[in-house]
């Protein structure tokens, strides 16, 4: 076995992390939008620290972001001479429907994003897009308290009648919720919510799940009815967990940090609740309101591939007092002492890579797609705009290779790989320019100051070499 013939090399990007123009085009607020930069930013993620405007006191990074709004055709462009086959972007659900509620969609933005789908099928790349990207409309927070609140599965059903109508023909690969595992380490910026003092946070965090996913079943069935051609996948945040030790404690430790992520892929893979879940459920009291229907809508429509990013692996101990967690990761996890850390303390692990495949490939056995991975480091740009970044060619080499043992050794059925941030762009976590991903150097520093002018890493010419030889040529 080898990879595909028809294998999906590209990159991946999301709108609230590179489009800007948060305010143009009939666009509405949106809850990624006042997530600002700097020490403020993760209450603000977590849902602790209400924030629903922007102030005078703060920097919003996706404000401006790195402008594709205004430069997506150049952008393009750079992509298809790398020779991209798909190209991974999320649609901003506020400029569609600026307000979530709306009754008719914003035409303007419609427009924005056919013209995109059209640029992209120009040099032969497949869209795959993102529905929800953490994007969440203000008004469906401040008025609705976001996906908390079940009258959103309609409004979001209706945002994806609307889209997969429009581009019909244009799209056939669709991703439902981006990271959808996220809602349980970052509510607010994952599904708009903010919590009052003395709320069960658990309780709503589940709650508001419940409703993603069966929003997510009814949008797989809507796609399904509107274009036999569609396929529609599930995404999660992955990553393996190692046991700290071979103590029995540890080793169930792990077990229970992987199955924090799987449960929502049970659901949207398998068609229902875990029955680890429900017992979880019972003993921790939470209660579910679901609306008769719903269960039936998961079984019946599960999704057609299991899409995930992977950027490291995570170590867990049974011993609540286990010292020396990493910096920097949103997964809380302990230092792993046989791997070396990137410079915001994201452990680099490539056989974690074939692990997570194996391991959700063993439990699923649908198609996988690898639609986040890469390495955040700060580059150091010559006159030119020019970065020798060897050391995202070696992240990158190093993570193929495993992804190739999976497919050619393992027999895991892999569609594509889309590694994150082609182009620098804001990053989610941080909130920071400084922390680059891509293959296009944008020259933009952590205020938004610079030129924004484009221009092409080491690594761009070295992705582009990868493709042609469908994986064959590493070297570099």
């Amino acid at each position: 076995m080898a990879l595909r013939n028809d294998f999906l090399w590209g990159g991946a990007t999301a709108a609230n992390q590179c489009e800007g123009g948060y305010a143009e085009g009939g666009r509405g607020l949106a809850n990624v939008d006042v997530v600002p930069h700097g020490k403020d930013r993760w209450d603000v993620v977590a849902g602790t620290r209400k924030m629903f405007d922007f102030d005078e006191e703060h920097y919003y990074p996706a404000k401006k972001s790195i402008d594709m709004y205004h430069h997506y055709l150049d952008d393009i462009k750079l992509f298809g001479e790398m020779g991209f086959k798909t190209y991974r972007l999320s649609i901003a659900w506020s400029r569609i429907f600026p307000n979530g509620d709306d009754d008719l969609p914003n035409e303007e933005g419609l427009k924005f994003y056919e013209t995109i789908f059209k640029e992209c099928r120009k040099y032969g790349m497949e869209p795959l897009v993102t529905l929800v990207h953490f994007d969440c409309p203000m008004h469906l927070i401040a008025e609705y308290g976001g996906w908390r609140n079940r009258k959103v599965i309609d409004f979001f059903v209706n945002y994806c009648k609307t889209v997969f109508t429009r581009y019909k023909g244009l799209v056939k690969y669709w991703l439902t919720f981006n990271e959808i595992n996220m809602i349980l380490h970052g509510p607010f910026m994952a599904a708009g919510l903010y919590f009052e003092e003395g709320e069960d946070r658990t309780q709503i965090q589940y709650q508001a799940a419940h409703h993603e996913l069966v929003a997510s079943a009814l949008a797989v069935r809507m796609a399904h009815e509107i274009d036999s051609q569609n396929k529609v996948g599930c995404m999660l945040a992955a990553g393996q967990y190692y046991p700290f030790t071979c103590k029995p404690q540890d080793v169930w430790a792990a077990f229970e940090g992987d199955r924090e992520g799987y449960f929502f892929v049970d659901v949207q893979a398998r068609g229902e609740y875990p029955d680890y879940a429900w017992k979880r459920f019972e003993r921790e009291k939470i209660k579910l309101d679901i609306t008769d229907g719903d269960l039936e809508i998961l079984k019946e429509t599960p999704v057609d591939f299991i899409s995930f990013s992977y950027y490291s692996s995570r170590v867990a101990s049974g011993d609540p007092t286990a010292a020396g967690t990493t910096e920097g990761n949103v997964f809380a996890s302990l230092k792993n002492p046989y791997l070396e850390a990137s410079q915001w303390g994201w452990q680099i692990d490539p056989l974690g890579l074939r692990i997570t495949l194996n391991a959700l490939y063993d439990r699923y056995q649908k198609p996988l797609f690898i639609v986040e991975n890469g390495l955040g480091a700060k580059d150091v740009a010559d006159v030119n705009g020019y970065v020798e970044d060897d050391y995202r060619i070696g992240y990158l080499k190093s993570h193929i290779e495993a992804m190739k043992d999976a497919v050619e050794i393992d027999g895991v059925d892999l569609m594509g790989y889309t590694p994150w941030g082609c182009i620098d762009l804001v990053s989610a976590s941080t909130g920071e320019m400084s922390k680059r991903y891509g293959f296009i150097y944008v020259d933009l520093d952590d205020s938004g100051n610079g030129t924004g002018k484009r221009s092409r890493k080491k690594s761009f010419y070295w992705y582009k070499k990868v493709i042609a030889t469908n994986g064959e040529d590493l070297s570099y």
